[in-house]
């Protein structure tokens, strides 16, 4: 299997880390409304819900990155390499995230980032 869509996979399912730290083990969880439950919570919890949607909204950034990279036939180990210094660093983030070191996941989301500007920058030739 190709390594970047595996990557593309388990960037996906990422989210749902953050969505099990904030809803799991907690006995009052209201599943009739849980985003109104979840917008009440605090610490833990509520970076969790943070981790959670900060993924999702750089899910698709990155999926473009790798599909658009792999449509320009951009060398696939490069592209491989891109892929996973995202998912490491999304993972950095997530686990940052939830144990509140805030400079340090700021320091995992610029890595992501900019593994994405580069998948970016190298289907454009750059």
């Amino acid at each position: 299997m190709n390594k970047a869509f595996l990557c593309v996979l388990i960037a996906g399912l990422l989210p749902y880390v953050g969505t099990m730290a904030a809803k799991w083990g907690f006995r009052r969880f209201d599943n009739n409304n849980p985003r109104e439950w979840l917008a009440q919570q605090t610490g833990f919890r509520a970076r969790g819900n943070a981790a959670q949607a900060n993924s999702f909204e750089a899910f698709p950034f990155f999926a473009a990155g790798v599909i658009i990279s792999t449509l320009a036939q951009v060398d696939a180990a490069r592209i491989d390499l891109y892929a996973i210094v995202f998912v490491l660093a999304r993972v950095g983030f997530i686990g940052c995230y939830l144990a509140d070191k805030a400079s340090l996941r700021s320091l995992f989301w610029l890595v992501g980032l900019l593994s994405v500007v580069g998948l970016f920058a190298a289907a454009l030739g750059c």
